[in-house]
């Protein structure tokens, strides 16, 4: 409803059951419902994320960043920016880069079969530190047109993001393969070895976690670019309150991240309409005192 262009529930009811060529129908169902399903996948997929993260680290601080898989996918997707390229060829530069990364960071943390949670971390870090270097020269290099783009790429933006089935269809798999390994997860929590002896098969568990993971972050960073807070603050906040059973976190987190990413989406833009914030922005300034508040009452409980 809310925008440049105001749009009652009549106008909506009428460009949904029976449409015609009026601009609030062609408003509608160009912009606003992909936008919007964009935004929920988004939001979903890193929520999501973010809590398979959070059970592999065993870190509840840990969100789906922290392995490199944002900076592989920057890099692609500042590079087809930088060569005058856009849509298929920076979505795909986009899956690509992340893709490279998480195939870089599980090699080598994985090197001789020896694979740790603290390999696995710090491999992600310096990962993630050598994709820094790599974007800001990227930067520093490229013309004052297109590094505009790539600052709204970087900073998250949805006003040019194509969401599809495929997308919706892998948020959807994700939740019911979630659920599926829930307890599992509820198990891996207390330990490897815990969970070993309770006849979880520990080592492909984490391996299926990491890539799944690592696959639901890269499509989330194709859709919307590198989107912040969203898969730390939504789990851990929904812990706080007492969803700790991955049965019942799982299905909470997609909700709440999908409609948190939403509302911060319809924020960002119309604050400043006409003109629109990336959204990356809203969810920083919402995400930074949320996440210092549920810190510091961590830290006294």
């Amino acid at each position: 409803m809310s925008g440049s262009v105001d749009l009652g529930w009549r106008d909506i009811s009428s460009a949904l059951f029976s449409p015609d060529t009026s601009v609030q129908t062609q408003i509608l169902r160009e912009i606003r419902i992909p936008r919007t399903l964009s935004a929920f996948t988004t939001g979903g997929l890193l929520a999501l994320s973010g809590v398979i993260m959070q059970v592999l680290l065993r870190n509840p601080l840990a969100d789906p960043y922290i392995l490199g898989i944002s900076g592989g996918a920057a890099v692609g997707a500042l590079s087809a920016i930088l060569l005058g390229l856009g849509g298929f060829w920076l979505t795909n530069g986009a899956f690509a880069g992340a893709l490279f990364s998480v195939l870089l960071v599980f090699g080598i943390a994985n090197k001789f079969g020896r694979w740790s949670v603290t390999r696995l971390l710090l491999t992600g870090v310096v990962v993630s530190a050598g994709w820094g270097a790599v974007i800001n020269i990227l930067l520093t290099t490229s013309s004052t047109n297109s590094v505009q783009s790539m600052l709204f790429w970087l900073m998250g933006d949805l006003s040019q993001s194509q969401v599809n089935w495929g997308h919706m269809i892998l948020l959807l798999a994700g939740l019911v393969i979630g659920l599926l390994a829930s307890r599992s997860l509820n198990v891996l929590m207390r330990g490897e070895l815990v969970a070993a002896s309770l006849g979880v098969p520990v080592a492909r568990l984490r391996i299926g976690l990491y890539f799944a993971a690592s696959l639901f972050t890269a499509t989330a960073v194709t859709i919307a670019g590198s989107v912040g807070f969203v898969g730390l603050v939504i789990p851990h906040l929904l812990r706080m309150v007492g969803a700790r059973d991955h049965r019942l976190l799982i299905p909470c987190s997609v909700l709440l991240g999908g409609s948190f990413l939403v509302i911060a989406d319809s924020v960002a833009r119309t604050i400043i309409a006409p003109q629109q914030l990336p959204v990356g922005v809203v969810t920083a300034v919402i995400g930074v005192p949320a996440f210092l508040i549920i810190l510091r009452s961590t830290i006294r409980n």
